[in-house]
């Protein structure tokens, strides 16, 4: 049952990607823009609504005792502040502001993205593989 459940929260997530169009580099590359003259505000009211869900979803969540769906709930989140945090995000940011795209957005459009997206997805792929080579030597 989880991963039913994991599975449906997942194709709705990318249904509201592709339904708000953030599968879209220009869009978030608009968003980036800031003082070029086409700033677009889009993505900001996709983060708001994403905001405003998560937090009903969270304070919900916190009344509970177990998971819905079984399993355990998670532990307390990580508080420390390292050179892999600070690396992963500079390295997320440079990607995102680059290109346009982040993992989420490139997966749901994979299919309706073309090339661009294709290859950034097997970029992704190789350097998460790279990342595990890494970490094991």
């Amino acid at each position: 049952m989880r991963k039913f459940v994991a599975l449906t929260a997942g194709l709705i997530f990318g249904l509201g990607l592709v339904v708000s169009d953030m599968i879209n580099p220009g869009r978030v590359l608009g968003f980036l823009d800031l003082f070029g003259g086409a700033w677009d505000p889009t993505l900001a009211f996709v983060m708001i609504g994403a905001v405003l869900v998560m937090a009903i979803a969270w304070s919900m969540a916190g009344t509970r005792q177990q998971p819905l769906f079984g399993g355990q709930l998670p532990g307390p989140v990580s508080t420390l502040i390292d050179g892999k945090l600070i690396g992963g995000a500079a390295l997320f940011g440079l990607g995102w502001g680059l290109v346009g795209l982040c993992p989420g957005p490139a997966l749901a459009g994979i299919l309706v993205g073309g090339t661009s997206v294709l290859v950034f997805v097997i970029a992704m792929i190789v350097g998460m593989g790279a990342l595990n080579f890494v970490n094991r030597a």
